[in-house]
């Protein structure tokens, strides 16, 4: 979603305190991904059990078929952070305890119907609808969640534009850019020390 912002720490932790009721395991599972990941919303929404689990256990990297993917050129794997894998656990155990697992089994079941993909809309509401209950403010909605993800990894790899793009999947650097915040007080900052 175009003009969407990033979630600063405490946001993305009120966040995930604003996600409950019955489905609050997939909606952390769901929200953790996205800010851990970097993946669009669509495929978020695609993640099937095989996708995260083989043998009974999941993996250290989750996989987006080309299909999938926003110009589906390609394919993309990515690293699956320790505090999504545990929520991706959580959220797996409930479903085997209803009875719902199966290899083609979707992460982000809809309440409508057995194996039924939440739609997009559906999940932007439910973000919406926790960001506002966490205290948020400004333009946040599923994309934010990229964003998030975004400006972690370019800070963590020391603002590296090269490896922010590989991370992110982007083929032109002006998409990365495009992604990533700039604080006016670090400009401030950097003009007044000229």
């Amino acid at each position: 979603m175009k003009g969407c912002r990033p979630l600063q720490d405490c946001e993305v932790e009120a966040v995930l305190a604003a996600l409950n009721g019955p489905f609050a395991a997939r909606d952390r599972a769901l929200f953790l991904l996205g800010v851990k990941s970097g993946f669009r919303i669509s495929e978020l929404l695609s993640l099937r059990l095989l996708d995260v689990m083989r043998a009974g256990r999941l993996l250290d990297r989750v996989s987006i078929a080309r299909r999938n993917m926003k110009k589906k050129v390609e394919g993309c794997t990515i690293l699956l952070h320790p505090d999504a894998k545990l929520a991706l656990q959580e959220w797996i155990e409930q479903l085997r305890q209803n009875g719902y697992l199966t290899s083609d089994t979707l992460i982000s079941q809809s309440r409508k119907g057995r194996n039924a993909a939440l739609s997009r809309v559906q999940a932007y509401r439910i973000l919406q609808s926790a960001y506002e209950r966490a205290g948020g403010n400004g333009n946040t909605g599923t994309h934010s969640m990229r964003k998030t993800f975004a400006n972690n990894v370019h800070e963590r790899l020391g603002r590296d534009l090269l490896k922010t793009q590989k991370a992110l999947g982007h083929r032109n650097i002006n998409s990365t850019v495009s992604y990533l915040s700039f604080r006016q007080e670090e400009i401030d900052e950097a003009i007044l020390g000229l």
